[in-house]
């Protein structure tokens, strides 16, 4: 008896010893990727050096917008009444006043605001330095995340070693969080990481704990992205799948489909009832799917859960007559040349790079840091075995029976789902750039569990007829590996933390400064989403359009907005700019003569063709456009001619902007001509 203590005594300290090393570890990766990242940033504006107002104008596009309501809150003279302008908001929209906790996903940086107005660090720690760290913390928590999940599947924290490494020396195509700060997936994909990790760990042991963890994973990851509903529609299928297949228990397929839906519903009552949740085709497919399991205690692969889904997909939108996501549907009609190319919306996605197809290079980066391959092999591997283990257990048992000595194929639950959840994720980023965020994270776990896990080099080495070899195998690999990328890449590291540059735009500087000094408080601006975010964070000033995109109103009035770009009449301009209430609009010549774009992409040329009109420049044209009967208005207001001059005065010009005062009345002239004339 004494024997047999004293060696469960000495086990039980030994793994306390490695399950302690293995978290340090943890711990130790994730700071080093949050310190990487930090440093990047650092090392890439000079951001402890600049102007105020040149840190501001480096939160470009729509995170300029977002950080503007942290600011915003901090700037209020008490939490209650910042909240209170969030949510009957005039500022955002000109003549509208919006909600904007029911709009956009900010609950973030209320919190954050709140947080640093509770915290005694306003001496020491100024409010954009709180900001950016905890969102550079948050990568550390990704990291973390993707280690444990790779520790759970291996049993092994050496794979979670190899996974932390890979996603730091992949960070071009991991994450862009060191020049995207503010962006909504810097803030939700942490929590999605998490959410695997905790549904991982619910698929082996079934921990009630986990549910509750999963539940307040999955409501971070709502909370705080608004497309969480697209991603949560992949997972919802994931699940599906592994049901279909046996690989799920009914209970387990309830609680996932449960922790779901319950994490959108929170976020729905927190978002003032936002209708987007309520009709998103996730909660309709989920809902399909529990109909069925309850009709038939198992799913199987059939297009009823699909017509059921649609039904009520339909259903509820025309119910709620929801129109807010209908351009993310155009835009996949468009894409999968599914539905009108010209489409205005549609266009705008298809023609960024980052909403194309997967780059080739980046399959090359990802090779030459040795992930790629370990990933593929693991891949195809898997794959096969979750193959033949559905197979088996699809089987009647009278076909076991008739197999003879044939085994039944093992195959874990928590394997099965991070092998579809890599899969079909991989799937979304091939067909989409931008969402190769969500896989190649994931993508460092799965190929660190095929180098450090038993299952595959059991299947190896049996294959090779040296399976006494396995422990060292497990080991050895992974640290050769490890040793091959230190040697590799520490220099190049070094050598990257080594580069110092320093923000330089000094024409928008100019112009935020013109902007705040010489215009109204209560001015409205007209312009390109992406400045008109710049313009809200850096003046405050009120704007006709931004980059949140969510809103049918909102997106038609940017069309509008944007004939400034077109071929319209100085009449037809002024009325849309003094119907959306502009006071100004800013032109920008990287738009007005964009050159990064091939021609059919150029902003003007989408305008050109929802207006039906002829492109610039030379190549082919539909037959059915015809030629402008003006010139474009970007263009024609710079000759500062009586007819542009009547309507619009120029107040501002420098090498990239060109700012006009819209004139503000239009009124029958005195001596009876029906010519208009403007006032002043």
């Amino acid at each position: 008896m004494k024997t047999k203590r004293k060696r469960w005594c000495d086990w039980s300290w030994g793994a306390i010893i490695w399950t302690s090393i293995g978290w340090s570890v943890s711990v130790g990766l994730g700071l080093l990727c949050c310190i990487y990242v930090a440093t990047l940033h650092e090392n890439d504006l000079w951001f402890s050096n600049i102007k105020e107002v040149e840190r501001e104008i480096s939160f470009r596009t729509e995170c300029g917008l977002y950080y503007s309501y942290y600011k915003q809150m901090l700037q209020a003279p008490s939490v209650q009444e910042g909240l209170s302008e969030l949510i009957h908001d005039n500022l955002t929209e000109s003549k509208r006043t919006i909600n904007l906790l029911q709009r956009m996903n900010i609950y973030q940086e209320v919190f954050l605001s709140v947080l640093y107005r509770l915290l005694p660090i306003q001496s020491y720690l100024e409010p954009v330095y709180f900001y950016i760290y905890t969102v550079f913390s948050l990568q550390a928590v990704y990291v973390i995340a993707l280690y444990l999940t790779a520790w759970l599947l291996s049993g092994s924290w050496l794979a979670g070693t190899l996974t932390g490494l890979w996603y730091i020396l992949n960070r071009v195509d991991t994450t862009r969080v060191e020049f995207t700060i503010s962006l909504r997936e810097n803030w939700s994909l942490p929590f999605l990481a998490l959410q695997v990790t905790t549904i991982t760990c619910y698929l082996r042991p079934q921990l009630i704990v986990m549910v509750w963890l999963m539940y307040v994973t999955t409501f971070c990851f709502c909370l705080t992205w608004q497309f969480n509903q697209f991603i949560l529609l992949v997972q919802a299928f994931i699940i599906y799948t592994l049901d279909c297949a046996d690989f799920l228990t009914t209970t387990q397929v309830t609680t996932l489909y449960l922790v779901q839906v319950s994490g959108l519903l929170s976020v729905w009552l927190l978002q003032f009832c936002n209708s987007m949740i309520l009709g998103s085709l996730v909660l309709s497919f989920i809902v399909a799917a529990l109909f069925l399991l309850m009709h038939f205690k198992k799913l199987i692969f059939s297009p009823d859960v699909m017509t059921i889904s649609i039904f009520l997909y339909v259903c509820v939108q025309k119910a709620l007559q929801l129109r807010s996501d209908e351009h993310i549907f155009k835009f996949i009609k468009s894409k999968f040349a599914l539905g009108p190319t010209r489409d205005f919306d549609a266009s705008l996605y298809l023609c960024e790079e980052a909403f194309g197809l997967l780059p080739l290079d980046t399959l090359e980066r990802l090779a030459g840091t040795l992930l790629l391959y370990p990933y593929i092999i693991t891949l195809l591997l898997l794959s096969g075995m979750l193959a033949m283990a559905a197979l088996q257990k699809l089987s009647s048992a009278e076909e076991r029976k008739g197999a003879g000595d044939g085994r039944p194929v093992a195959f874990r639950p928590d394997v099965a789902y991070n092998l579809l959840h890599t899969l079909f994720y991989g799937l979304l980023a091939f067909s989409t750039m931008r969402m190769k965020y969500i896989w190649t994270g994931h993508m460092c776990a799965v190929a660190a569990y095929g180098v450090c896990g038993t299952e595959l080099w059991t299947l190896l080495l049996n294959a090779l007829r040296c399976n006494t070899k396995l422990r060292l195998v497990r080991y050895a690999v992974p640290l050769v590996m490890i040793g091959c990328l230190y040697y590799k890449f520490w220099p190049k590291v070094m050598e990257e933390l080594s580069e110092l540059r320093e923000f330089y735009d000094p024409d928008t500087v100019e112009l935020m400064t013109w902007i705040s000094t010489k215009t109204p408080k209560q001015a409205v601006f007209a312009g390109s989403m992406q400045l008109l975010a710049g313009i809200k964070l850096c003046t405050g000033r009120v704007l006709t359009n931004h980059p949140h995109y969510e809103d049918k109103d909102l997106r038609e009035r940017t069309r509008q907005v944007y004939q400034v770009y077109a071929r319209r009449s100085p009449e037809e301009v002024y009325d849309i700019l003094r119907a959306a209430g502009a006071d100004y609009v800013v032109l920008e010549n990287s738009i007005c003569y964009e050159r990064r774009h091939r021609r059919g992409c150029r902003l003007r040329d989408l305008l050109d063709l929802a207006n039906g009109h002829i492109m610039d420049g030379p190549g082919e044209n539909d037959l059915d456009l015809v030629p402008a009967s003006h010139p474009r208005f970007c263009e024609a207001i710079k000759m500062d001619t009586a007819a542009y001059n009547a309507l619009f005065t120029r107040t501002f010009q420098n090498k990239t902007f060109h700012v006009y005062r819209i004139k503000k009345k239009r009124k029958k002239s005195t001596k009876g001509s029906s010519e208009p004339s403007v006032t002043q």
